[in-house]
C-alpha cells in the first residue's frame, strides 16, 4: 500500500474490514472465500441472513448506528462495535453483557467533523464519557472511530482523520481509563490512504473491496 510507504507505516499495523452492507450473501461468502476475515455491516436487519449462514467463518463488526433495543441482536454476534456514543447505549451493553458473561470490544465514535448529519460525541465530551465508562467493566474501549464528510478531494479529510489520532492520543495521556487505547477506526473507500497516512489501524472499506449491487 503506497499510503503505508509514504507515511513510513507497516501494512501489519492497519486491518481491513471488508464492508458488505450493499451485497448481498452470495458476493459476502466470496469475500470470504477470498481470504478477508473482517466484515462489516451497519444494521442487523440487513446482515441476519449473511450472519446466520456465515457468521462462524469470519470476525464481524457492527459500523452504524446502534440503537439500544438492538443490543440483544448484536451482542455475541460482532466482536466489534463501531459506534458506541451514548451513556444510554454503554449501560445497555454493560447489561446485556453481564448476563451473557462477555466482553465487548467498542470503539467510541466522534463527530470530529462537526457535521449535523453524523451520529457521533462532539469530541469536547470524549474526556467526560470516557470518565463514565471507567465503572462499566463489560466494555473494553479498542479505540476511536470517525467518518469524515464526503469530499471530491480526499486530501480535504486531512483534518478529521488528524483530529480523531490527535484525540486518542490526549485520552491516552491523560490515563482516564485503566489501559491505552491504540484503535483508530477510519477511512472508506474515497479517503482510505489520506486515513492510513494519519495513523488508521481500520480501514472500513466497501465499493473498492467489494463492489456495489
Amino acid at each position: 500500500m503506497e499510503a503505508c510507504q509514504r507515511s513510513g507505516r507497516s501494512r501489519d499495523e492497519i486491518s481491513l474490514i471488508a464492508v458488505t452492507k450493499y451485497v448481498s450473501l452470495e458476493t459476502t461468502r466470496q469475500v470470504l472465500d477470498a481470504g478477508q476475515t473482517h466484515i462489516g455491516e451497519n444494521r442487523w436487519q440487513d446482515a441476519r441472513e449473511k450472519w446466520e449462514e456465515l457468521g462462524s467463518r469470519g470476525i464481524w463488526h457492527f459500523i452504524g448506528h446502534l440503537q439500544t433495543n438492538k443490543v440483544k441482536d448484536v451482542l455475541g454476534r460482532f466482536s466489534y462495535i463501531h459506534s458506541l456514543d451514548r451513556l444510554s447505549l454503554a449501560t445497555e451493553l454493560q447489561k446485556k453483557a453481564e448476563a451473557a458473561d462477555l466482553t465487548v470490544n467498542c470503539f467510541i465514535q466522534l463527530n470530529v467533523s462537526g457535521e449535523a448529519s453524523k451520529h457521533g460525541l462532539s469530541p469536547d465530551q470524549l474526556m467526560s464519557f470516557a470518565g463514565q465508562l471507567r465503572s462499566l467493566d463489560r466494555i473494553h474501549i479498542t479505540g476511536l472511530m470517525t467518518m469524515a464528510p464526503y469530499e471530491a478531494e480526499p486530501e480535504a479529510t486531512r483534518p478529521v482523520f488528524r483530529g480523531l489520532r490527535e484525540w486518542r492520543d490526549r485520552l491516552n495521556e491523560q490515563a482516564i481509563l485503566p489501559y491505552r487505547v491504540t484503535g483508530l477506526s477510519m477511512g472508506m473507500s474515497n479517503d482510505f490512504e489520506i486515513a492510513v497516512e494519519e495513523g488508521a489501524t481500520w480501514l472500513r472499506l466497501g465499493s473498492i473491496l467489494v463492489g456495489r449491487e
